[in-house]
């Protein structure tokens, strides 16, 4: 039996790793200290605490700890236990949207330029994120048409080259047509037009058409004037900010009472080429210098595409041990800071502006809703997750139920659950309800963190007071409060209004009735689905699956030849024998089945 108070006090004062388990075992929080004794004993001691760390302490059971030499260590394992774990109460990188990069695969003597979404420590250079793929690819475009390095993807010996070499796109490193030094003296040309440093390759080139010019080499020069000018073109689009650093990413942060967004811009050689965007939920009580650390260290793991300097608002408490851990990522020095004027504060305020845009956006429609479904229902805080269930059968036939679930304002499909109804018999709608309702609050009780998740805010009765009754019915098993409302119909089969248990209707907008008859036709629609499913499934099995001879394989091969069983039914010997695997005694067998 773990005793929390009595482990507490074994706590040792040396830096590492702690990790927070529930009663299921499962890893709800990952930290680092540079004291356990002292990070671990804050958790359970009774001070003011955020609503989200007295929910994470509330579902502590038991904790373990790694010690380890220093803070440096403690990070990078805190770091790998999180991404391996995921846990719930860690900020964690949900977003799955990938930008593409321009990658350099310098593994190769003659390295290719292409796009890519995935970022590999291999050695490569990436450049990017492009927040609009079509910048990437005119950039890519843009190399390949006026640097004569490979297209192809793989580089073979070849005994003739290819198109490019003939249309002067491409020197044929494939057939050993050009030095090394060469093509790296391209390579290289085309790193500094990706960092931003088109000074200096402008006045390379110009010196280059100068003396070209000289030499009566006017072809030459004419193509390096080319050159010149289009990069000129690549560069005055890609300038946003005369900002003076080269490498840097500019990260700002919004909250509201849903979510948090944080914004990173991605300035290159003085010039801004793209930006990314990521929400966190139920992180908005969150210490904004904690939320910005873990959303580092998360982000930068792992990422080859670290840039020299990262400017935040706020300076976070392991800022040495995270810029030594970057810095020897990438075996140069990497800068955390703060500024507190000047252009570089204003680029700070800049994406800390945009974030909070792109969080009003997002949030505009579903905070409305959210916070009218607050006044309306008369709740003290905001119904983030709403369940509705509907039961469907034929005359008490084939009888199953389906769950949504509306969250945040958005119904998620993702989190729909069918049941086949397992004690009602007969049409009892009512019953079914209560039945399922049982089970489903059952699973989150046992299991917190299994695929129903947390339990509902409020439950929608997809109809009138008996659908409320027998809803209630099952809540009160468990001594839950869970409140009750129905969704009440008009003649078009749409949501008119919301009723609560003493029969009163709730008067609500045009644009919540209509999110709620979406609600109401989903959870309906997944209800006849998983019906049909059932009922086709139980209808082919009743004719087929009881006969002898006939597994899974035959029995799709003749509804696939046949189209039905009936069709099946009034098929001859011969002509169920041209099925494969169809013998003559098992199609005697079929026939005589199917038709006593």
């Amino acid at each position: 039996m773990f005793n929390i108070e009595e482990e507490l006090k074994k706590l040792p004062s040396k830096p590492g790793v702690y990790i927070m388990h529930d009663k299921k075992d499962n890893i709800i929080y990952v930290g680092k200290a540079v004291s356990l004794k002292n990070r671990v004993r804050q958790y359970f001691r009774k001070n003011n605490k955020t609503e989200r760390i007295k929910r994470m302490v509330s579902l502590i059971d038991h904790f373990e700890y790694i010690v380890v030499d220093n803070e440096a260590e403690a990070l990078i394992l805190e770091c790998n236990l999180i991404k391996k774990n995921r846990p719930k109460f860690n900020v964690l990188l949900k977003d799955d949207k990938t930008y593409p990069y321009i990658k350099i695969d310098k593994k190769t003597d003659y390295p290719n330029v292409y796009i890519t979404r995935r970022l590999i420590n291999d050695g490569s250079k990436y450049y990017g994120p492009y927040a609009n793929p079509g910048a990437a690819k005119e950039m890519v475009d843009f190399i390949k048409q006026k640097y004569k390095i490979r297209q192809c993807k793989t580089l073979k010996e070849r005994n003739r080259p290819c198109l490019n070499f003939h249309i002067n796109r491409c020197l044929a490193p494939c057939m050993g047509n050009v030095d090394k030094e060469e093509y790296k003296k391209q390579i290289e040309e085309i790193e500094d037009l990706l960092e931003g440093r088109t000074d200096k390759i402008k006045k390379q080139l110009e010196e280059e058409m100068s003396k070209a010019s000289k030499e009566f080499k006017f072809e030459k020069a004419a193509e390096l004037r080319d050159r010149i000018q289009a990069i000129d073109r690549v560069s005055t689009k890609q300038k946003v900010s005369n900002i003076s650093e080269n490498t840097i990413d500019v990260i700002g942060i919004a909250k509201s009472e849903l979510e948090v967004c944080i914004e990173i811009f991605f300035v290159r050689g003085s010039k801004m080429i793209g930006r990314e965007h990521y929400f966190y939920h139920e992180l908005s009580d969150m210490d904004d210098k904690e939320l910005l650390s873990g959303f580092i260290k998360q982000y930068y793991m792992d990422n080859p595409n670290i840039p020299r300097k990262i400017m935040l608002r706020e300076e976070v408490e392991d800022k040495d041990t995270i810029e030594n851990w970057l810095s020897t990522q990438i075996g140069k020095k990497v800068e955390l800071q703060s500024p507190k004027r000047g252009e570089k504060l204003r680029f700070v305020e800049m994406a800390e502006k945009n974030a909070k845009v792109t969080l009003e956006n997002k949030e505009k429609d579903k905070s409305e809703i959210l916070l009218e479904l607050k006044k309306v229902l008369e709740f003290n805080k905001l119904p983030r997750k709403i369940e509705t269930y509907d039961i469907s059968n034929i005359s008490g036939e084939y009888m199953v139920a389906a769950m949504c679930v509306m969250q945040d304002g958005i119904i998620k499909k993702n989190l729909s659950r069918r049941f086949k109804i397992k004690t009602v018999y007969g049409q009892d709608d009512p019953k079914c309800m209560e039945e399922v309702i049982t089970r489903r609050l059952k699973h989150s009780i046992e299991n917190p963190n299994g695929g129903f998740g947390e339990l509902p805010d409020v439950i929608f009765a997809d109809g009138g007071i008996t659908q409320i009754n027998a809803t209630k019915n099952a809540i009160k098993k468990y001594n839950l409060n869970i409140p009750v409302f129905g969704m009440v119909k008009n003649d078009k089969h749409q949501t008119r209004a919301l009723m609560n248990d003493k029969r009163e209707e709730l008067e609500i907008s045009d644009n919540l009735k209509n999110l709620i008859t979406r609600f109401q036709d989903t959870v309906h629609d997944t209800a006849i689905t998983y019906h049909r499913k059932i009922r086709d499934k139980q209808i082919t099995k009743s004719e087929l699956d009881n006969i002898s001879g006939i597994g899974d394989v035959k029995k799709k091969a003749l509804l696939k030849e046949f189209g039905s069983v009936e069709k099946i039914k009034k098929s001859s010997i011969d002509d169920l024998m041209k099925i494969k695997g169809i013998t003559k005694k098992i199609a005697n067998n079929i026939l005589f089945e199917l038709n006593k």
